[in-house]
């Protein structure tokens, strides 16, 4: 019997969601539970066991896992990885220090940047030299590498990072100094910023052969850990794991390039958002992935959620760029914020009510959970005006302590704040929601669009429990909240496709491109991407071709995607059309002047999985009663409750309504319309 069962395990940082799926028996099963951050292989094997034993599933029968983790965000954030040394050109030690050489707040006097992942004193030099056009100036001093990284060997570095000059165009002294340190240490990690980020740019290539370099050893003892695990519990399937940019790849991948994981569960989110778009045949939505630590904001256009090349991590002030360290990656690009339902609320110093970004995560957790939290959160809050039944939270298996809530909104938001416990709780919903619109408008408003065009795709445990307030301050008319809402990251990577993005720098004028020779480079990309993906069928394999262009003179590039097939024989005129085109939508207007080419990239992907979210009704009356909630713009109203499990497609509900199942919860207004869709989606209506 062939083995057709896969699992998505998303760990977040309140809780882990996973879902399997088995078409041999048209089964989709989520499970949910609190992650356990100490040691988050816990959650998963726990969730794991218990979705076998449920779905009555051997061990032997699933045929792979798909995993997310914020472990490398973590790891960066909390400055916790491995002690590294860094090796470049002689007289280029300092180009972390010196970074981009602006200041990200002009008017802060005392404003500092993002601390780099190496310090100055880790940094060594060393002579060879490779020139901007690829000829070697200067041959490389083998002694001196081993010399250097035995000197820092005694100073306690664990890893090694070099990125040597122009690299991109020439990697041969890199990979001599790879072969050195294989052969002289080899239980040495080492990354070369030609592996990692073949492309211009030195400063952005270092930072980002560091971070692999820094987060490499930890992820390694953790994803061998995992396997290990998963092998005790008698799952031999391949262990996949999420991308930043929305594909999975390969354990083996995962361990060499860990950099690529920095994403790694967002980018499922806003996949599963897009899946849910294609099925309803929505053009254009936002993805509201709002969970219990943050909130993350995506636009998703045509199907498929917008990706950008380069990333910003760590930074000091969250929405200043220029705060935080860069990174050549390609990322699903989103806004993330420290909205979650275990967002902590309290008065600040000048008495304004202030929610998040700290969270009291999975442990202790809000107060409702009893777990020993003490401090009012968002979660809280929505138990307070209703939008949660105490009884029948996951199911029942968590009962809500409504009592201690009740204390401690008074004692910590309503007393100080003069408000009575509904007013001090509909605040605290009010200011998180403003603040994750004030994003959602930022985020939009960067590529010239505005939210009123797009339905609202709402997810994760706390997104369709604040979607109605969200839609209405953003003027949205539409919102959607899929089946099993709670859990979409791991549908997400369930439907995600295997997925190789590369890119290689050739820069020259468009006028001048060697064709042949850019055809060569594109083939090298592409029998590389093959080599990872090993299809069964390479004819399955899809090619995307782009390249970042710029006119001549400027510092930045846009994404252009490359026309036709036969890279050799490239219509110019039609590429510089299309560049001029893409300009002019993302500036409002083009420039005279000749356009060059910096970067060809490559995507190859294997076609992803299609697998339906919703379930079979079950029978009897879907109404569970009637109870009272707060509304924004309504105030106290009476909804009924709907058991979600019970709803029939095609029924049509008029709000006030509350929509109950296992891991989430919604709630909308009396102005709304909602349509039950054939697999239980809802559909939802605003009056505008």
């Amino acid at each position: 019997m062939s083995r057709t069962v896969r699992i998505g395990v998303d760990v977040g940082g309140t809780f882990t969601d996973l879902l399997l799926h088995d078409p041999a028996r048209n089964l989709t099963w989520p499970g949910k539970l609190p992650s356990t951050p100490h040691a988050p292989n816990e959650a998963i094997t726990a969730g794991i066991a218990r979705l076998l034993a449920e779905t009555a599933t051997p061990a032997g029968d699933v045929a792979g896992v798909v995993h997310g983790t914020t472990l490398v965000t973590n790891t960066l954030l909390e400055r916790t990885g491995a002690v590294v040394g860094l090796l470049t050109t002689r007289g280029f030690r300092d180009t972390l220090e010196m970074a981009r050489e602006i200041r990200f707040d002009t008017t802060d006097l005392l404003a500092r940047p993002a601390d780099p992942l190496v310090p100055r004193h880790l940094c060594r030099g060393v002579r060879g030299r490779i020139a901007a056009d690829g000829t070697e100036l200067e041959p490389l001093d083998e002694a001196e590498v081993l010399a250097q990284v035995r000197e820092l060997l005694d100073r306690g570095v664990e890893a090694v990072a070099v990125a040597l000059l122009h690299s991109y165009r020439d990697d041969k002294h890199e990979r001599r100094v790879q072969e050195l340190l294989a052969r002289e240490h080899p239980a040495l990690p080492v990354t070369v910023s030609s592996a990692v980020a073949p492309v211009i740019g030195e400063y952005e290539r270092a930072s980002t052969a560091c971070l692999n370099a820094y987060v490499q050893p930890l992820v390694v003892r953790y994803l061998d850990a995992l396997r290990g695990d998963l092998l005790a519990m008698g799952i031999g399937a391949p262990l996949h794991v999420m991308l930043s940019g929305g594909g999975v790849t390969s354990l083996e991948e995962a361990k060499a390039f860990p950099f690529r994981l920095l994403e790694s569960g967002p980018a499922a989110g806003a996949i599963a958002a897009a899946a849910v778009a294609r099925r309803l045949g929505e053009p254009d939505v936002v993805s509201f992935d709002m969970g219990g630590t943050t909130a993350k904001i995506a636009i998703v256009g045509g199907g498929e959620p917008r990706r950008k090349h380069d990333f910003e991590a760590g930074r000091v002030d969250k929405f200043k760029p220029g705060s935080g360290l860069p990174f050549r990656l390609t990322v699903v690009d989103m806004i993330e914020i420290g909205s979650g339902g275990g967002s902590i609320a309290a008065p600040d110093p000048l008495g304004l009510l202030k929610v998040g970004p700290r969270s009291a995560g999975s442990v202790p957790g809000p107060v409702a959970y009893g777990r020993g939290g003490d401090h009012p959160t968002v979660t809280d809050a929505d138990l307070v005006l209703g939008y949660l039944d105490p009884a029948a939270f996951l199911g029942g298996e968590m009962v809500l302590r409504t009592a201690e809530v009740h204390k401690a909104v008074d004692r910590e938001v309503a007393g100080p704040l003069g408000l009575d416990r509904v007013g001090a709780a509909s605040g605290i919903v009010e200011v998180a929601t403003a603040s994750m619109a004030a994003a959602a408008r930022m985020h939009l408003s960067e590529h010239g669009r505005d939210p009123a065009d797009f339905a609202l795709v709402a997810f994760g445990g706390a997104g369709p429990v604040h979607a109605y307030g969200l839609a209405k301050q953003l003027k949205m008319s539409r919102v959607i909240v899929p089946m099993r809402a709670g859990v979409m990251s791991a549908y997400g990577f369930l439907v995600a496709a295997p997925t190789v993005d590369q890119a290689r720098s050739l820069p020259s004028a468009l006028a001048g491109v060697e064709w042949d020779r850019v055809a060569a480079v594109y083939d090298e990309m592409a029998a590389h991407a093959t080599a990872v993906l090993r299809p069964d069928r390479p004819d399955l394999v899809r090619i995307r071709r782009s390249v970042d262009m710029r006119y001549v003179g400027q510092g930045f590039e846009i994404e252009i995607g490359l026309p036709g097939t036969d890279v050799a024989r490239t219509d110019v005129e039609r590429l510089h059309r299309a560049f001029e085109e893409t300009y002019r939508a993302t500036f409002g207007r083009s420039l005279d002047g000749p356009a060059e080419v910096v970067n060809w990239r490559l995507s190859a992907q294997l076609p992803g999985h299609d697998i339906p979210m919703g379930c079979a009704p079950v029978a009897g009356d879907p109404r569970r009663g009637v109870r009272e909630v707060w509304l924004p713009g309504h105030g106290r109203l009476r909804a009924t409750v709907w058991d979600r499990y019970r709803l029939r497609p095609g029924m049509e509900i008029t709000g006030p309504a509350v929509f109950e199942e296992r891991e989430s919860s919604c709630c909308f207004g009396p102005e709304c319309r909602i349509r039950v869709d054939r697999d239980l989606t809802l559909l939802v209506d605003l009056a505008r």
